[in-house]
């Protein structure tokens, strides 16, 4: 199986939702191209999202012309949805069939998760997660959801904290004692 990484703008309070109402007033720079340092594992892996950020992304990125929107627009993408979508709206989109969880532990490609917090919660529920990589802003909300869901446990390790910007990238990867893997 390959790794699950879990990609997500942030703020110092954990809070991920709307982030267009606090992450994009600081301008396009932190949040365009490849701020996540995904390089090759975007190209080699699978995107999936949750419906309603498949389709707010399916209106925004096949209309875009930059290097990185062509990435974008050519990978893989898979959609957890119960009310299926409509593949044509954005190139190589197809909806999972069946339970989310089993399609990822099923892959033997890297699975980039962007957004999509109802699905991340219930893949760190499941201990699917391998990899965060946050795009910490300097902004307290106070209120908004959060990115660790009350109860869900998981021990992680920095392997980068860098400046990208107005903003921090922090990668955290699952800290496994020898011998211990993710649980499946």
């Amino acid at each position: 199986m390959g790794d699950v990484i879990v990609i997500q703008f942030i703020t110092l309070d954990g809070v991920v939702s709307d982030p267009r109402s606090w992450a994009f007033r600081y301008g396009q720079g932190p949040v365009s191209d490849d701020k996540f340092r995904l390089g090759e594992r975007m190209e080699q892996g699978v995107q999936l999202y949750g419906r309603r950020t498949w389709e707010e992304f399916s209106r925004l990125w096949p209309s875009r012309d930059s290097d990185y929107a062509k990435l974008m627009n050519a990978v893989p993408k898979r959609v957890a949805t119960r009310t299926g979508i409509d593949a044509s709206a954005w190139a190589h989109s197809a909806a999972i069939d069946g339970d989310p969880l089993a399609w990822v532990k099923d892959q033997e490609r890297d699975v980039v998760v962007i957004g999509s917090l109802s699905l991340v919660h219930a893949l760190a529920a499941a201990g699917l997660v391998d990899e965060y990589r946050l795009l910490t802003f300097p902004v307290v909300l106070g209120a908004g959801d959060r990115l660790f869901a009350e109860g869900t446990p998981g021990d992680f390790r920095f392997t980068t904290v860098e400046a990208a910007g107005p903003a921090t990238l922090t990668v955290l990867r699952r800290d496994s004692a020898p011998g211990e893997g993710r649980a499946v």
